[in-house]
């Protein structure tokens, strides 16, 4: 019995294991399921018991829990495979008979009406119908889904969107972390959807400014329509699907889907959620070496 961390080498995963031992949780009381023992290397390093296993291969899932393990299930990458992949989490997490299983949704939970929720709910649901004690994690946007553009920003001068006037509750993808770590070694948590948001809701005009602030430079939001989005996304070489995703979730920020602050995030911390400035500050750093 202890702590399981699923996508552990992905980017929240792993900063929800660093999070763990900063607490002072044992490194060999946490296990890490991971795809590729390489890549978890700098993991099992630390002491971490390492998990192979793949979302996508159910027979790989079969040694992932054992009784009592306290699981961070963090959703899958693969748009459109989810439902399924995380079914068969969902199956070995209750063969396992597993103490909770905390998964890593998104805001609005049942009420999110964008495409990208739709395997969220799904998931919910069959979590739900697994009785296994469990915590949502609704997690909003990470900052740093916009930070990590910021080349393109910086090379065109302009942060574009179909948001309109739409604003964002974004908080660092190291907050959402330490939120799930909280959880993890917490209680009173079993049987419990936290709604996960930063502080203070932003307009992509403010990003843009934040921008401008960090980096000196002229930078403006452009605002266009949802058809010319899609075809910026297109000639960039997305993929058509994933472009459609992108245009979609600029219509739920339009619609106020994603500037919800219902303080959950901050009161898991203990402390304010990072500000978006402070972000992009720690970004633009970053690319300046």
């Amino acid at each position: 019995m202890g702590i399981v961390v699923t996508g552990a080498t992905g980017h929240l995963g792993g900063l929800v294991i660093d999070d763990l031992l900063a607490r002072g949780v044992a490194p060999d009381t946490i296990a890490a399921v991971v795809r590729s023992e390489e890549k978890a290397a700098h993991l099992a390093a630390k002491g971490v018991h390492l998990r192979i296993a793949d979302y996508a291969r159910p027979e790989t899932l079969a040694g992932a829990f054992t009784e009592g393990d306290r699981v961070l299930f963090v959703s899958g990458s693969e748009v459109g495979q989810r439902v399924a992949q995380h079914a068969a989490v969902v199956e070995a997490a209750t063969k396992a008979g597993v103490g909770l299983l905390a998964y890593t949704g998104i805001l609005g939970g049942p009420d999110a009406d964008l495409r990208l929720a739709d395997e969220h709910k799904a998931t919910e649901e069959l979590i739900l119908a697994s009785k296994l004690p469990y915590t949502f994690l609704r997690n909003g946007w990470y900052t740093e889904v916009y930070t990590a553009n910021l080349p393109t920003v910086l090379e065109h001068g302009a942060v574009v969107a179909a948001a309109g006037e739409g604003r964002v509750a974004s908080a660092a993808r190291a907050d959402y972390a330490a939120a799930a770590a909280a959880v993890l070694t917490g209680e009173g948590h079993e049987n419990r959807a936290y709604e996960l948001s930063g502080d203070t809701a932003w307009s992509f005009a403010e990003y843009a400014a934040a921008v401008a602030e960090a980096t000196g430079r002229e930078i403006a939001y452009t605002s266009v329509s949802p058809e010319q989005y899609l075809g910026i996304l297109k000639g960039a070489g997305l993929p058509d699907a994933f472009a459609e995703i992108l245009v979609d979730v600029d219509a739920a920020i339009s619609r106020g889907l994603l500037a919800k602050t219902p303080g959950d995030l901050a009161r898991l911390l203990g402390r304010p959620t990072t500000p978006m400035p402070e972000t992009v500050k720690a970004a633009v750093k970053a690319l300046q070496g």
